[in-house]
């Protein structure tokens, strides 16, 4: 009986633990001069865990350490100490590689190619077959919302349509994970809204998506858990509805009650014939007020972590 009762909690923990997308474990990543001193320290004991199916956020001001952190994950960076985890493999190990998708904080295409030619320019990089080269690229593009520029070089391209085309690119190997570097950098506000109801679109979709950002609406409209960075430490780690509440706080929403009724408090409302609208529920933060005040208090108090979340 007792091998019996086992083997599920061992079940329970292998799935677990492939729910897991991403972890970083102390990720640790310092830059050092020519005489090997060290000159900066990007990221310090990173601990977080991306999970399959989120839009995870990666918030902070410019030299958080954001953007070092997707290039510790894509293997472009190698960690000074502790380890990163993708897919249960190192993040060193190229072959998981073929699982995710890219767009940098600036995409770096070929000017002179449309986007057809682009698209089944990095298709072929992975060997796709031209009959699936053609069916993603098709895809892709009314995807992004660039059928009527297909066919124009993207040296033509705005700055929004760029970052289509980027993303476009980042998919065409229908990645399981997306790492996403400032995705609505230089939009509209046409453009930012339609990339990031993209984003959700992709989410719903299955694929699971690492954003970063500085802009705190985006991540706000957008991401189901964020992780704040400053000055490459961890300092708050949550789901973005439990992070923006204040809990010891309530407040009520009624109607139909005098001006004097409105003063008094719920035993009153009853008696006043007032309606209660809903259930009592407690304010919330905007994302900037939070992202600052951990800011504030980070600076104010340096070396403080997150609790566990």
């Amino acid at each position: 009986m007792a091998t019996q009762l086992a083997e599920p909690a061992a079940a329970t923990s292998d799935a677990a633990a492939s729910d897991i997308v991403i972890e970083t474990r102390s990720l640790t990543k310092i830059y050092r001069d020519f005489w090997g001193r060290q000159k900066v320290r990007a990221l310090s004991a990173l601990d977080l865990q991306v999970r399959r199916g989120e839009i995870f956020g990666l918030l902070g001001p410019n030299g958080s350490g954001k953007s070092t952190t997707i290039k510790l994950l894509l293997g472009l960076l190698f960690p000074t100490s502790g380890q990163a985890l993708v897919f249960g493999k190192d993040a060193t190990e190229v072959t998981k590689n073929e699982r995710v998708g890219y767009l940098p904080e600036e995409s770096y295409l070929y000017r002179f190619l449309n986007a057809e030619e682009t698209l089944d320019f990095y298709g072929r990089l992975f060997d796709m077959p031209a009959s699936v080269r053609k069916q993603r690229t098709d895809e892709l593009i009314e995807l992004v919302g660039l059928g009527w520029a297909r066919r124009r070089q993207l040296r033509e391209y705005s700055k929004g349509m760029t970052r289509r085309i980027g993303l476009a690119q980042a998919l065409i190997n229908d990645p399981e994970l997306l790492l996403l570097d400032e995705p609505t950098s230089g939009l509209d506000p046409i453009g930012t809204r339609e990339m990031k109801d993209l984003i959700k679109k992709l989410r719903d979709q299955g694929k699971t998506i690492l954003m970063s950002s500085h802009l705190l609406p985006d991540v706000q409209d957008v991401c189901d858990r964020i992780a704040i960075l400053h000055q490459g430490e961890l300092k708050e780690l949550g789901r973005v509805d439990e992070l923006l509440t204040v809990q010891d706080v309530a407040q009520f929403r009624v109607r139909g009650l005098t001006k004097e009724a409105e003063e008094e408090i719920r035993a009153v409302i009853a008696r006043h014939g007032g309606e209660l609208i809903g259930e009592v529920d407690h304010p919330t933060l905007s994302l900037e007020e939070l992202f600052l005040n951990i800011v504030r208090d980070s600076e104010a108090r340096p070396g403080r972590r997150p609790s566990a979340s």
